[in-house]
């Protein structure tokens, strides 16, 4: 089949054909601040800013902590000067609602791998699982999955894995605040988790699933809070694209309201 090309613009874009048109070129340029956004599953953390930087013709638009593709939840969108505020957003700590499967163990350690192996998890009760996640509490190592964005030889690690290659990876230390069960139905258990950035939720479930002997995964994932900034307070993405410019602008966070709660808390 034959690719469609677009040339000089002449072709509209799939956001203007689905959400309409919002106003002149300068306006995208007084966007500054923070947006908070609730991510579908679905599409990239990337993806979410290409939509709305299309959509709103924003000067400037980046993000303040990768969010999976098939995860949910709160997605910090940084917009024009509020760019720079970018490191205060990656580092800050997370706080997510999940799902793990026991029993079933997959080659990313979430529910989108290739299954590696199926077990028998009947015998696991809801104190042994509550026993592993108490364990995990404080700090700990973590050795990144080979299915993610972590770059070796400024290749990532997934493009290698499609590959079929196994490369070695240097642990990270992380930091655990909680992680505790909320729900067990088994051979599922919902759960919260507060760590550091940088940790891998699914392999946290791994472990456990591995520490168990029976496997596990991630089959669901939601990001609830990010540093003082919690999903209650977000935009569902579909929402936000249907708005209008003015709409839009009333839900922007002024860059100095961070600023000034950093000043207090110091």
């Amino acid at each position: 089949m034959n690719k469609i090309r677009r040339h000089n613009n002449k072709l509209p874009r799939p956001d203007i054909l689905q959400y309409g048109k919002v106003g002149p070129l300068m306006q995208g340029e007084s966007l500054n601040g923070v947006l908070i956004i609730d991510k579908p599953s679905g599409p990239t953390s990337h993806d979410v800013v290409a939509m709305l930087r299309k959509r709103f013709r924003a000067a400037k638009v980046g993000h303040g902590g990768t969010l999976d593709p098939q995860a949910t939840g709160l997605l910090v969108i940084l917009l024009g000067k509020g760019t720079k505020l970018s490191d205060r957003f990656i580092g800050s700590d997370k706080t997510y609602h999940g799902v793990i499967r026991l029993g079933v163990t997959t080659d990313s350690e979430d529910a989108e791998g290739k299954v590696l192996s199926e077990q028998d998890c009947s015998r696991v009760s809801a104190s042994m699982l509550r026993d592993q996640m108490s364990a995990l509490v404080g700090d700990i190592y973590q050795t990144p999955p080979m299915v993610s964005a972590v770059k070796i030889a400024g290749v990532p690690l997934y493009k290698r894995a499609r590959k079929g290659q196994i490369i070695e990876r240097k642990a990270r230390l992380v930091h655990i605040y909680e992680f505790r069960m909320l729900e067990f139905t088994p051979p599922t258990a919902t759960f919260v988790v507060r760590c550091t950035k940088g940790t891998y939720v699914r392999t946290l479930c791994a472990d456990i699933g591995k520490n168990l002997g029976c496997g596990a995964h991630l089959q669901a994932l939601r990001r609830t809070g990010s540093g003082e900034i919690s999903v209650e307070n977000a935009i569902p993405l579909n929402d936000a694209m249907k708005m209008d410019f003015d709409a839009l602008t009333k839900h922007v966070i002024p860059i100095k309201s961070f600023l000034q709660k950093s000043l207090l808390s110091s």
